[in-house]
């Protein structure tokens, strides 16, 4: 059982930026891939970036694609999603999420989901 617990999200304005720390417990953290999500009011809940165990590879959505950096610490069982030039459009509950290797790293099939972390962002 993998449990994950996000922080660091907050109430920012347009152009500003935030950290979300993901903290995992178990011994798997190294070798499982890791996502950020995040789910608007009315929406559908959609990956955001992914990296795999290397943190070599990583995925990134069209709408955060150069302004939001993945990375991960396996010696900390942490993963970071760095957010730069944060807009209105990215208010939205951001949750991260770890999953076996194996699956594409766009793929949004993940085993394991944190409680979700509040980021709202105004113009």
């Amino acid at each position: 059982q993998v449990q994950l617990v996000e922080s660091g999200g907050g109430l920012v304005q347009a152009g500003d930026s935030l950290r979300l720390s993901c903290a995992a417990s178990g011994s798997t953290f190294s070798t499982y891939a890791m996502g950020w999500f995040r789910q608007a009011p009315g929406k559908e809940r959609e990956l955001i970036a992914a990296i795999k165990r290397s943190a070599i590879n990583t995925y990134y959505a069209d709408s955060v694609k150069g302004r939001f950096t993945i990375s991960r610490d396996n010696a900390k069982n942490t993963v970071y999603l760095q957010m730069n030039s944060l807009k209105p459009e990215d208010t939205a509950v951001y949750y991260c999420a770890s999953r076996p290797p194996g699956a594409e790293l766009g793929s949004s099939q993940y085993t394991y989901w944190g409680q979700g972390t509040q980021v709202t962002v105004s113009s």
